[in-house]
């Protein structure tokens, strides 16, 4: 498994890799719901690759993304210090440390940059991921209540942070 950060000739295969992953229930978007075409998504790479602050990591197994960490650094000065996190992870290949590996990759470019606050929300019921934020060192800060509507019942989320040295 490699790591690496995104390239702009991802876009595509990282497109179908969202689109996959949002299959699972557990994202912001509805199966089927995202809308993004490739040109959008390599302007939405670029934007990011771009920005001091913000980067997406992928995992590649045999030329195929499985998973990626998307981190969104704050655009103004006072939240700077602070990227927002959205992990993804294909159903084949959970369990397998792809996700701490992309953390780990994560973790040592956040310092490089300035980042010292990581921040992300998760279902209430992703059981797998909360563990995962809680074994790799994130604190739950609070619950968003009736954030999301799944399925047409509320859906509460949890905040996680974790602050780097």
């Amino acid at each position: 498994m490699i790591v690496r950060e995104i390239r702009l000739e991802d876009a595509e295969q990282f497109l179908n890799l969202t689109k996959n992953i949002d299959q699972s229930g557990f994202m912001l978007y509805e199966p089927g719901e995202r809308t993004t075409t490739i040109e959008e998504q390599q302007r939405i790479i670029n934007r990011i690759l771009n920005e001091d602050n913000s980067n997406i990591f992928v995992a590649e197994i045999n030329d195929q993304l499985v998973g990626y960490l998307v981190a969104i650094g704050g655009n103004v000065t006072r939240n700077k210090h602070c990227a927002y996190l959205v992990l993804g992870v294909g159903d084949d290949y959970q369990g397998r440390g792809i996700a701490t590996k992309l953390f780990e990759t994560l973790f040592n470019w956040a310092k490089g940059v300035g980042i010292t606050r990581l921040e992300l929300t998760v279902i209430k019921n992703n059981v797998k991921a909360i563990h995962l934020y809680r074994k790799i060192g994130f604190i739950e800060e609070g619950e968003k209540v009736n954030s999301l509507m799944i399925n047409g019942e509320y859906v509460n989320e949890y905040y996680f942070y974790k602050l780097l040295n």
